[in-house]
């Protein structure tokens, strides 16, 4: 859906008047937008906007619920330490503020080599960087979309999301395909499960437009479910997390691009428009070969589609 310039400024106008009065903007975003539909759609500009104003929550509430926090990242990390190798990678999706990578990589300790995390949010980001700045950790943050993730294939061990893909629903079956498709290993999905959940439970879901279906779908693409079932500790009662663990089937040390990424131990960004290869130029945008480049702000690149700046005629050394 492509908003004109005036619902634009209505929504976004809208949503940051009904945040500042404590309202649901999730909620104004739907009425506006879905006017002419019966379907609960979020739309990706009215989820950027929510969690944009939401920076600076998620670090505030780890301060005032330390505990649940604390016992959060133990459970999350509970499901991905069994399966996770000596010396491995790890990439949140839909990172935020990273406090959440932040308790998993202080209990997985020297077991992690590399850690990453990405969200559509350049402001929970900046936070993010400061956060773990803070905490003595270090991960390469990036924006970028949870449908598509600017990342080669089988390039990070274990792929994990905690309730990011909640509000996508009608996106289910892209996002765990690019999660798989990044996870060298396995991809551990904690997201409210609708099909677990009590009747009241799902009526807010759907209210809401949370996902469902996850694990059909995971059956449906044929992948290997090691672990489903609903978790102890959740936020909201009526929006209950679960997890959903699956595996990579096929032996991919036989692919080339991973092999050449396990052996040198090199990493590198994939244009999110043509899948090229990313390397950083002498204006410090990120480019490739095909002469498109992507800009970076506060040291964190930007890596939708929508930032793209083709420059076919920019011949600038690349590093």
């Amino acid at each position: 859906m492509e908003l004109s310039k005036k619902e634009l400024n209505q929504l976004i106008i809208g949503m940051k008047q009904a945040y500042s009065e404590g309202k649901n903007a999730m909620e104004f975003a739907r009425t506006l937008l879905n006017k002419y539909s019966d379907e609960k759609t979020n739309y990706k500009i009215a989820i950027l906007l929510a969690y944009d104003l939401q920076s600076g929550t998620y670090v505030e509430n780890v301060c005032k619920n330390n505990d649940f926090y604390k016992s959060w990242c133990k459970q999350l990390t509970s499901l991905i330490n069994p399966i996770f190798p000596d010396g491995g990678s790890i990439l949140e999706v839909g990172v935020g503020e990273a406090t959440t990578l932040s308790g998993v990589l202080e209990l997985l300790g020297n077991k992690v080599s590399a850690a990453f995390g990405f969200d559509i949010s350049l402001s929970r980001l900046m936070i993010a960087n400061e956060y773990l700045k803070q905490n003595n950790q270090e991960a390469k943050i990036f924006v970028a979309d949870l449908s598509n993730i600017p990342l080669p294939d089988n390039s990070v061990d274990i792929v994990y999301s905690s309730h990011s893909f909640e509000p996508n629903r009608g996106s289910e079956e892209i996002m765990i395909l690019e999660c798989m498709r990044v996870a060298r290993k396995a991809v551990v999905i904690v997201e409210p499960i609708y099909e677990l959940a009590s009747w009241e439970a799902k009526i807010r879901m759907d209210h809401h437009g949370y996902v469902k279906g996850l694990h059909e779908i995971a059956k449906r693409l044929d992948f290997e479910v090691l672990d489903y079932r609903l978790l102890k500790y959740t936020s909201h009662t009526l929006n209950p997390s679960g997890v959903l663990s699956i595996k990579k089937k096929f032996n991919i040390a036989s692919s080339e691009t991973n092999s050449k990424i396990l052996l040198n131990k090199e990493f590198f960004w994939i244009c999110p428009m043509t899948g090229h290869r990313l390397a950083q130029d002498e204006e410090n945008f990120l480019r490739s070969n095909m002469g498109i480049a992507y800009p970076t702000m506060s040291g964190i690149p930007l890596l939708r589609k929508e930032h793209a700046i083709i420059s076919t005629k920019f011949y600038g050394k690349l590093k």
